[in-house]
């Protein structure tokens, strides 16, 4: 087999799809189980405004997604970008952290179902209780739930990314619908008040800690709309499109997570709220909240709109980590196995199955201790928000009076800006998770999970360089970029 062989995947993805990709990826099961988490971390004000900061800096990171993406329609997004802008080694270790929280994201959204039944039907999730796991309980019936709908969602999409983007953009619908019918009820229904969403900021700590506590998690909050540029060697529409894609599909979910933080903490005052979940040990504060002023209807309502959030985290980051392994797999620093495409349906099949086996094994691992992981994914996920930028930042020129050498460049002093706020965001990120004393700092186990990865990732590397790193640097451009000169 050629090395010069270099495998595409089949253009079959419409706009519309694409956008409920992203949206329904950043959504994700977040927005239904984690608002009274974070409510307690920063008031209901504190994290709104968090939320909607993030948005803002996610679409300031998007300018140059969509420079790049137009410049660079291929698969592996942020893989291929490093590699433009600083080479093979930070291309690896971009590619290494990314496909850390893609596969991280499938296998929590999978345990949020398991959750989700247990919410709504104790009694049969607890009869098969085996061992506990950093206080949470595992039953043979979460991990089988788990296990069934990420075996499901691989089937899914193997079967072809038009197959992928058509269900997504449907439970996309559903997902908005369901939030809709849950905003109608707090307004017209006895109980809920905009009034109980005070202290609008934690009152143990001053009002800038409590928004950037929730500003530091803005990249795991939306990590799903960088799956447009993993998705882009399968547009069926002009690559100049993605960035209002990612415009629209930031602002969609930024104002997603703002309605169910506030729909959550209007429905009696937040801090009797969470007293009142703390006591009742309860599975699922923001399913207690809803039931609240809704009933069981309210429940069935955000059941409905859980599992559609789950399933776009599910189905989008399937697609996300498949593409980018197999980005990696053509660039020979993964195995060649993961540069096959699947005879029928033309999907990389191998990455949805790698990552289907890596995600059985979470399951058996307790909700908890998953959580610690997905907390380092967050680093992983700003590293790779940084070299995106950085890459795009390299390619826009401030004037006309710069060095010769820059002649190849775009004058765009607006985009060159835009790009080095995006620098800076990126590692205000960084620094927000990974300084001790930063209010968002990472806990001790997240700590030790994010060495664990960086060590194996080296051992990677040094077992996989010596390929990786003969292949001459044309032959590579084509493998990566499908195009010899950059």
């Amino acid at each position: 087999m050629s090395m010069r062989e270099r495998k595409k995947l089949e253009k079959s993805l419409k706009p519309h799809w694409v956008w409920a990709i992203a949206f329904g990826s950043a959504i994700g099961w977040g927005a239904f189980v984690l608002p009274t988490d974070w409510i307690g971390q920063a008031g209901p004000l504190g994290v709104v405004i968090g939320i909607l900061l993030g948005a803002a800096l996610m679409m300031v990171i998007g300018v140059s997604y969509g420079f790049l993406i137009e410049k660079f329609p291929v698969t592996g997004g942020e893989f291929a970008y490093a590699y433009i802008g600083f080479g093979r080694k930070f291309a690896f270790m971009a590619g290494w952290f990314l496909t850390l929280g893609y596969i991280c994201i499938v296998a929590l959204n999978a345990s949020a179902l398991a959750l989700l039944a247990k919410f709504l039907f104790p009694d049969l999730v607890r009869t098969g209780n085996m061992y506990t796991v950093a206080g949470y309980e595992v039953s043979i019936i979460q991990i089988a739930i788990a296990s069934l709908a990420l075996i499901l969602f691989a089937w899914l999409n193997i079967r072809g990314a038009s197959f992928s983007g058509q269900t997504q953009f449907v439970f996309s619908l559903i997902l908005i619908l369901g939030i809709t019918l849950l905003a109608v009820g707090a307004i017209f229904t006895e109980g809920p008040s905009i009034t109980h969403i005070t202290p609008a900021f934690n009152p143990e700590q001053t009002a800038l800690a409590s928004i950037l506590t929730i500003l530091a998690i803005a990249p795991f909050a939306y990590v799903g709309f960088d799956n447009i540029p993993q998705a882009a060697e399968e547009f069926k529409f002009e690559p100049k499109k993605a960035f209002g894609l990612i415009i629209w599909s930031l602002l969609a979910a930024g104002l997603a997570y703002s309605a169910m933080i506030l729909i959550t903490a209007s429905t009696m005052p937040w801090q009797q709220l969470l007293t009142q979940i703390n006591q009742t040990q309860s599975v699922w504060g923001t399913g207690d909240a809803i039931e609240s002023y809704l009933g069981r209807a309210g429940v069935f309502i955000i059941a409905i709109a859980v599992c559609m959030g789950i399933f776009t985290g599910l189905n989008g980051f399937y697609i996300s980590s498949s593409r980018l392994t197999f980005a990696m797999g053509r660039a020979r620093i993964l195995p060649d196995i993961f540069r096959q495409l699947h005879p029928k349906y033309k999907t990389p099949y191998v990455g949805i199955l790698f990552t289907m086996a890596i995600c059985l094994i979470a399951p058996w691992f307790g909700r908890q201790a998953l959580l610690w992981v997905v907390d380092m994914s967050s680093t992983g996920v700003a590293i790779a928000y940084f070299f995106c930028t950085a890459t795009a930042y390299k390619f826009f020129r401030w004037s006309d009076g710069e060095k010769a050498n820059d002649s190849d460049k775009t004058i765009a002093p607006g985009k060159k800006l835009l790009s080095l706020i995006g620098m800076i965001s990126s590692l205000g990120f960084l620094v927000l998770l990974l300084l001790p004393w930063s209010p968002a700092s990472l806990g001790r186990e997240s700590y030790i999970a994010l060495l664990i990865w960086i060590l194996i990732g080296v051992v990677f590397y040094l077992l996989n360089s010596k390929r990786y790193n003969s292949i001459e640097r044309k032959e590579m451009n084509y493998l990566i970029l499908e195009k010899e000169e950059i």
